[in-house]
């Protein structure tokens, strides 16, 4: 599936969101497990250090990226004018599920600020 088949409308949006955040959330715990095994940052530098800040950084992307996913479905939804109600349900359904999955997102990157990464 190429990104030009998924113009605004399409309904592959309605989980698109979703799936991007599950990619996040394996890729945070799983790179986060694996660092930690390979070369864990020394526990007296506490919550800074340099995987954190990769963790805290790639955090921001997958928000921004989503929010973006989550603007783009709302400004291509037909207005309540319009006469395709359908394409305006699934523009405002995308446009909130890439937003609960953007607040998602930054929600478990949050704690990269507080805690140590390897305990």
């Amino acid at each position: 599936m190429t990104f030009e088949r998924l113009k605004p409308g399409h309904p592959a949006h309605l989980v698109l969101g979703l799936v991007i955040w599950s990619v996040w959330f394996v890729l945070l715990y799983g790179g986060l497990s694996v660092a930690c095994e390979l070369a864990p940052p020394g526990a007296e530098q506490g919550a800074l250090n340099w995987l954190n800040a990769t963790l805290l950084v790639l955090g921001v992307f997958f928000f921004v990226m989503l929010l973006a996913g989550a603007y783009m479905s709302w400004r291509h939804a037909p207005s309540a004018e319009s006469d395709q109600p359908q394409q305006r349900f699934l523009g405002r359904v995308a446009a909130a599920v890439y937003l609960f999955a953007a607040i998602a997102s930054l929600a478990i990157a949050v704690p990269s600020l507080v805690m140590p990464p390897c305990l």
